[in-house]
C-alpha cells in the first residue's frame, strides 16, 4: 500500500557528520536536528523521515493522515521515470486520494474538474496545484497544533534528556577539549 511504501523507503536519511579530530562526532557543530529541526518549518520536519513518521502518527490521531501520504505520494510521482510508469502511479494517486470513491480522500478544490481522461497523458506536475493545496492546509492548520501535541512534546523531552545523558556529556567534553587546544 501507498503508506507502507512511503514510510519504509521514501526520504533516505540524510546524516550531516562533522567528526572532531579523533574522527568522533563533534556535537559543538552540528546542524540542526530532530525536534529542534521540525520546528523551524513544515518543509524542514518533511525532510526528516522520522518526522514525517511521528507528523503522521499525529494526523492519523486528528483522522487527516491522508493529507500527508497524498503530499509524500506526489513528491514520488515527480520522480517517476517513463510514461507507462507516470499513467500507473498517476491513476493510484487518483484513486487512492482524489476520485469520489477513494479510500483516504483529500479535501481539494478542483479534484471534481480531475477526470480519469488526464491520467493517460501525465505530466510531473499534473497535481502540483492540489499538492500545494494540501501543503498550505497541513501547514496553517495541523502543524501548528503538532508542535503543541504531546507526540512532539514527548519526543523532544526524550532528545533532551538523551543529550544531557552522561555519555553524551564526556562525547561532548572530549570534543570541546580538543577544539579548545
Amino acid at each position: 500500500s501507498w503508506s507502507e511504501a512511503l514510510l519504509l523507503g521514501f526520504f533516505p536519511p540524510i546524516r550531516l557528520e562533522i567528526n572532531d579530530s579523533e574522527g568522533h562526532p563533534s556535537s559543538s557543530h552540528q546542524t540542526l536536528k530532530g525536534t529542534s529541526k521540525w520546528a523551524t518549518s513544515l518543509e524542514s520536519l518533511l525532510e526528516d523521515p522520522e518526522g514525517v513518521k511521528r507528523f503522521r502518527e499525529f494526523l492519523k490521531k486528528e483522522f487527516s493522515e491522508e493529507n500527508v501520504l497524498f503530499w509524500l505520494a506526489c513528491e514520488e510521482f515527480k520522480k517517476t521515470q517513463g510514461k507507462k510508469q507516470m499513467q500507473e502511479k498517476a491513476k493510484e494517486i487518483y484513486m487512492t486520494f482524489l476520485s469520489s470513491k477513494a479510500s483516504s480522500q483529500v479535501n481539494v478544490e478542483g479534484q471534481s474538474r480531475l477526470s480519469e481522461t488526464i491520467l493517460e497523458t501525465p505530466h510531473p506536475l499534473m497535481f502540483q496545484k492540489l499538492q500545494d493545496q494540501i501543503f498550505n492546509l497541513m501547514k496553517y492548520d495541523s502543524y501548528s497544533r503538532f508542535l503543541k501535541s504531546d507526540i512532539f512534546l514527548n519526543h523532544k523531552k526524550s532528545e533532551e534528556q538523551e543529550e544531557n545523558s552522561p555519555e553524551a556529556q564526556t562525547a561532548a567534553k572530549r570534543a570541546s577539549r580538543i577544539y579548545n587546544t
